[in-house]
This record gives structure tokens, C-alpha cells and sequence, in this order.
């Protein structure tokens, strides 16, 4: 089991919490971390990553398939399980029909393969405009927190620099 990181985490810190040119300790604490087989991302993640042609994409490009994995026989295998629910849940068509086409449909089809955690900086809404993962997630079993609860649990440390 291992954390699986949504794109809105990477982009986030990126313009945030966690830019490239004060806070390097971040990047190096996910690639330890990935190295350590505690989190990782999918290649769909990666892929909008690398559409930013930034410093993120440059960042993403040269962690590669280790760190944003293909997708693999189990996820497609659990592709039916996502897709299933969510046409079962009453959202609006075009909520259906865009969710089955992002990421995160298959960040959550890779969580439910691999009994992963999603982070997200998603929270859960009533809405039926727009599928949330966390509300999959809850509908699925599949565990989710946000960043600073991965942060937290995994105890991560920045230490400042000169």
C-alpha cells in the first residue's frame, strides 16, 4: 500500500506552499518518499503535469514511469468497479462523462487496485455538477487525506537552510 498523489497535490505546491525556489526540501522529501515505496502517482497525473512545460513538468519528466506508473492489468481490471459506481450515483451526465475521462477516474481505479490512499486536495460535496474523488472514495472504501495529513502521518520534516 502507498499514497497516491492527484495532480491538484503537485500543482498546489508548486504555486503555493511548496514552490521549487524556497522549498526544495519538499520535491526531495516525494522522490525519498517515492523511493521508499510509500507514494507514488499515476502516468495520467504525469501527463497534465508535463502539458504545463514549467518547472513542475521538468521535475515530473525526470521522475518518469517509476513515479507516475502506467496503468497496469489490476487497474484496468477495477476500471469496471469506478465506472459502475458513479453511473449508479445520479450525477448529471456531463459530470459522468468528463470524470470517466480524467486522472482521477484512474487515480482511483489505481487505489482501488492497489488498496492505496488518494491525497487530494479535494473535500467531499453534495453536488451532482461535479464528481469529487473524495466522494468516490467514500463510496468505494478507498482511503483519501490531503497533503498535510500525508505530511503529518509520514512525519516529513523541512528544515531550513541558510
Amino acid at each position: 500500500m502507498a499514497y497516491l498523489l492527484d495532480a491538484n497535490v503537485f500543482i498546489q505546491a508548486k504555486n503555493l506552499q511548496y514552490g521549487f525556489d524556497f522549498c526544495p526540501a519538499f520535491w526531495d522529501w516525494l522522490t525519498h518518499s517515492h523511493a521508499a515505496h510509500k507514494l507514488r502517482s499515476i502516468r495520467q497525473v504525469g501527463d497534465e503535469l508535463l502539458a504545463g512545460a514549467d518547472e513542475l513538468a521538468a521535475w515530473a519528466d525526470v521522475q518518469g514511469d517509476a513515479f507516475f506508473v502506467p496503468t497496469d492489468a489490476s487497474v484496468l481490471a477495477a476500471a469496471p468497479t469506478v465506472s459502475a459506481w458513479v453511473l449508479q450515483q445520479g450525477f448529471e451526465p456531463a459530470a459522468i462523462n468528463t470524470f470517466l475521462q480524467v486522472a482521477d477516474f484512474w487515480l482511483i481505479a489505481a487505489a482501488l487496485a492497489g488498496h492505496h490512499t488518494v491525497v487530494t486536495h479535494e473535500v467531499p460535496s453534495p453536488t451532482l455538477k461535479r464528481i469529487k474523488i473524495p466522494n468516490v472514495c467514500v463510496g468505494l472504501g478507498i482511503g483519501f487525506v490531503n497533503p498535510y495529513q500525508m505530511l503529518r502521518r509520514e512525519q516529513a520534516r523541512f528544515v531550513l537552510g541558510r
